[in-house]
């Protein structure tokens, strides 16, 4: 007689490393998100045009490509918690040259040092957790990302407020993970030997692949395809929908930029409600009711006669749960032995779907139109769920024994 085979059961992390893996991810998010507060005096400062923003970005983008490529490698030859720990060592080390340096050309070799330092730590920690800590924890793990990155620009704002320097306020944040970094280093044997889920063997006994081997497998490119199909959707979301509101539907300024922060805080909450129910219902049900709600959610946005807000705060929270998810059912969906690189790739993707795709839908408006944007927006929605949908029907069939 056959029967589906019973989902594991969920991994039961200690507290201790489960709170360091939260400040992590809150410590991660921190200077994410700072540069556009820092940007108009940190501007003033070096005499540089606002097309310069983009040296800064693109800079840090390549790195952390680079470094996700690099990670599985990275987390097979080094203890997790040492890795973690130079890691964050690099990224304290560029946003130090940030708070110091009088050139701008050494300004961008130390977004070197932070792209590459925070894409090891995204590959490290996303990998660890993937195979640890379960979906729950997962979401509330992004979730605590986004707390970071939105405390980041109200700590710049803040010192800016009160006549501090930028440079102060990257000083600041450098302060942060400095001790960050020293807690990875004191703390290092913690990561040593992975949690066992309950039940099954430890995961330091499954053998390593090699990067040839996970490139081998469609599954991983489907992964790969999937994040960056999400990033570039939920960036574009939100870095163009203000524009589209203003120049594009004629809203005024305020409402334009409420409704974006709308979108944004969906995306929090959407993650933290998550938590709560997505091993109730279960990870690949929630990922494909998720896709095809970015679906909804992104053609109530494109029809201009509707509130802006419906298909923005549905589009945010249909969206907020897949990063997350989609991250912890890696392992299972290519294969512990090269889940490592899987996990890197992702990253880099992901990195990829950021400057990609808002950077065509920029294209788009300057040559047809602003009215363009959403209906691209829409059929990034669309790709995002048929890819996930084949990724799905490849690697979630039930396995059956006799």
């Amino acid at each position: 007689m056959r029967r589906v085979s019973p989902s594991p059961p969920v991994p039961r992390p200690r507290p201790a490393l489960l709170t360091l893996a939260y400040l992590a991810f809150v410590s991660l998010g921190l200077p994410d998100a700072v540069l556009g507060v820092a940007w108009p005096s940190l501007r003033s400062t070096f005499g540089l045009s606002q097309a310069m923003m983009g040296s800064i970005l693109g800079t840090a983008a390549v790195t952390y490509f680079i470094s996700g490529l690099l990670a599985g490698r990275l987390m097979r030859a080094m203890n997790l918690g040492l890795l973690l720990a130079l890691s964050t060592g690099s990224v304290v080390l560029g946003l130090t040259g940030y708070a110091t340096v009088p050139l701008f050309v050494l300004f961008l070799a130390a977004a070197c040092f932070i792209g590459f330092g925070s894409g090891a730590i995204d590959s490290a920690l996303n990998n660890y957790a993937a195979q640890n800590f379960g979906p729950r924890h997962m979401s509330w793990l992004h979730a605590a990302y986004s707390v970071g990155a939105a405390l980041g620009p109200v700590l710049m704002t803040a010192l800016l407020a009160r006549g501090a320097s930028w440079r102060t306020g990257y000083a600041v944040i450098a302060g942060v993970l400095g001790a960050l970094a020293l807690t990875f280093l004191v703390m290092r044997r913690m990561w040593s030997a992975p949690e066992a889920t309950p039940g099954e063997a430890p995961r330091a006994d499954v053998p390593a692949a090699s990067a040839m081997e996970a490139v081998r497998r469609p599954r991983v490119w489907l992964q790969i395809l999937t994040f960056f199909f999400y990033t570039g959707l939920e960036v574009t979301a939100g870095q163009w929908s203000f524009t589209v509101l203003t120049e594009g539907r004629g809203l005024h300024t305020a409402a334009a930029g409420t409704f974006v922060s709308l979108y944004w805080g969906s995306l929090l909450a959407g993650r933290i409600l998550s938590g709560f129910v997505v091993e109730h219902i279960g990870p690949v049900r929630m990922l494909r009711g998720s896709t095809m709600l970015a679906v909804l959610g992104a053609l109530l946005f494109a029809i201009p006669s509707l509130p802006p807000a419906l298909g923005l705060v549905l589009l945010g929270f249909a969206l907020a749960p897949i990063f997350p998810v989609l991250m912890s059912v890696t392992p299972r969906r290519v294969g512990l032995d090269v889940s490592h690189h899987a996990v890197g790739f992702q990253v880099s993707a992901a990195t990829t779907g950021v400057a990609a795709v808002p950077s065509l839908a920029g294209i788009i408006a300057e040559r047809w139109g602003l009215q363009f944007i959403a209906p691209y927006m829409l059929a990034v929605a669309v790709l995002l769920t048929v890819v996930h949908g084949v990724l799905s029907a490849v690697a979630d069939r039930p396995q059956l024994s006799r």
